[in-house]
């Protein structure tokens, strides 16, 4: 039903959780921080099941949600400590799944930088398989969605089964072939370095894993996963509206640019039809290589005279819309903000902090670091009257520490629920803002992304022939 490790009350890891209670209800049952399908048609319908430990007053919800309109399942799991002592909670899947039968291949999305994506078909026999991901990202290394597919299957025909997570985070599918003939999934956030101390009368929510079958092959499989995002994910203000051509300054310019340089190539972009002008990395503080800079909002006047206002008017003046790029949750250490808040950073005190890309990761569990970002991102928003952002990700987490809890097994959910804090407030103020999220490229393509921005910048490779591989995934 859940797989979970728990040490109990009595310091065991025994738990025996049996059914007491189930009810339907009418919708969605609602998250409190986590990203959350939405039903705007009234087409959904949701099936809790309440269990509860023999020994303790320990309950678990097993939540199911059926969006009939897209023939998509929706599962997570809340536990409840009711009881008198803590618990510790080691691993807690979102959803288990059993299949009958042995004939079953497992469908991947793995890659890297510049090589996400790609298709891998794996041959299912006895043991266990596991797709997952330790970066503090979902990873361009195994995404998270993962399909089992009978042999034989194809484009447009056969069975096969599909599961994806909303979840930014370390994720973790296992698929598990018995010798009884039984194909076992469970999927969730990774229960390497997750540990969470529950007291008394505290809850806590798995992220959602959505679940789809076909009989007719993986293109039809697809084309339900497709419409639940479109239907039920992306925010509603995006659905079915037809994205802008868009040009952006970095292949051109890297950091090399000024604002005649960037009016000439926006000039040249307007007359071949591109419909939105996106400046890259480099326009604030002392940003002329990546050695420094980050986790300033200061704006370079150097290469703007009329800074980024100036250049925003002049560029909605042609009839395109204007966009930035953002590097929000990184900082380096050569910066205005480093040398007055170092303890933004994620680091360990008394170890030298491991560097990626010259940059330091900002600790998003903060809550003074989540209010400068907000602050500071909605003054350029509304400075420069921008259409579009670019939020970028450029390395994944080490030194994993923060002070603002005090259990570090929950660093890297907390540092995901921190994220998402943020992304929701700009949301709110800016609701017709597009946001393209970006990590290195595919690094971060995952449906909790999704929630917040419309749309992921899929790779920074942009060869043609490349691209058919990485598209297809």
């Amino acid at each position: 039903l859940t797989p979970l490790e728990i040490k109990m009350p009595d310091q065991t890891y025994v738990s025996d959780f049996i059914y007491e209670k189930h009810e339907v209800v009418e919708g969605i049952i609602k998250s409190i921080d986590l990203p959350k399908p939405y039903d705007d048609h009234k087409n959904t319908q949701s099936l809790v099941v309440t269990l509860k430990d023999t020994k303790f007053n320990i309950y678990l919800d097993l939540i199911y949600t059926s969006f009939f309109d897209t023939d998509v399942i929706s599962r997570k799991t809340v536990i409840r400590n009711e009881d008198k002592k803590s618990i510790s909670i080691r691993k807690i899947m979102s959803m288990s799944f059993d299949i009958y039968g042995s004939q079953y291949d497992m469908l991947t999305l793995d890659g890297g930088a510049i090589k996400e994506a790609n298709k891998h078909i794996t041959p299912i026999a006895a043991g266990t398989y596991i797709n997952s991901s330790m970066t503090g990202n979902s990873s361009y290394r195994h995404n998270p969605g993962v399909i089992l597919l009978e042999k034989g299957t194809h484009e447009d025909y056969g069975n096969c089964y599909g599961f994806n997570l909303i979840y930014s985070g370390n994720h973790y599918t296992a698929i598990d072939q018995s010798s009884h003939g039984i194909l076992r999934v469970m999927q969730g956030i990774n229960p390497s370095m997750f540990d969470l101390d529950l007291k008394t009368d505290q809850t806590f929510e798995t992220p959602t894993t959505i679940l789809s079958f076909s009989s007719k092959g993986l293109n039809d499989l697809s084309h339900h996963m497709h419409d639940f995002i479109n239907d039920h994910l992306i925010p509603r203000q995006f659905k079915q509206v037809e994205r802008p051509i868009v040009i952006n300054s970095w292949e051109g310019f890297y950091f090399d640019f000024n604002e005649k340089k960037l009016l000439k190539l926006a000039k040249k972009a307007k007359s071949l039809g591109v419909e939105l002008f996106v400046l890259d990395d480099g326009w604030f503080s002392s940003r002329d290589n990546d050695l420094s800079g980050l986790g300033d909002y200061d704006v370079n006047f150097k290469k703007l005279k009329h800074g980024l206002k100036g250049l925003s008017r002049q560029i909605h003046q042609m009839g395109m819309k204007f966009g930035l790029w953002f590097e929000p949750e990184m900082i380096n250490p050569i910066s205005k903000l480093y040398e007055k808040h170092p303890e933004y950073a994620v680091q360990i005190e008394g170890r030298t902090p491991a560097l990626g890309r010259h940059q330091l990761v900002l600790d998003m569990i903060n809550p003074d670091v989540r209010a400068y970002l907000v602050k500071h991102i909605s003054e350029i928003i509304e400075d420069a009257k921008l259409d579009y952002i670019k939020w970028d990700m450029n390395r994944d987490m080490t030194d994993m520490f923060s002070v603002h809890i005090d259990n570090q097994g929950m660093f890297y959910h907390s540092y995901i629920i921190g994220l998402y804090d943020v992304l929701s407030q700009l949301r709110a103020k800016y609701p017709n803002l597009l946001i393209e999220t970006c990590a290195s490229g595919g690094n971060r393509f995952d449906l909790g992304m999704l929630c917040y921005g419309p749309q992921i910048w899929t790779s920074d490779n942009t060869d043609p022939i490349s691209r058919l591989s990485i598209q297809k995934g």
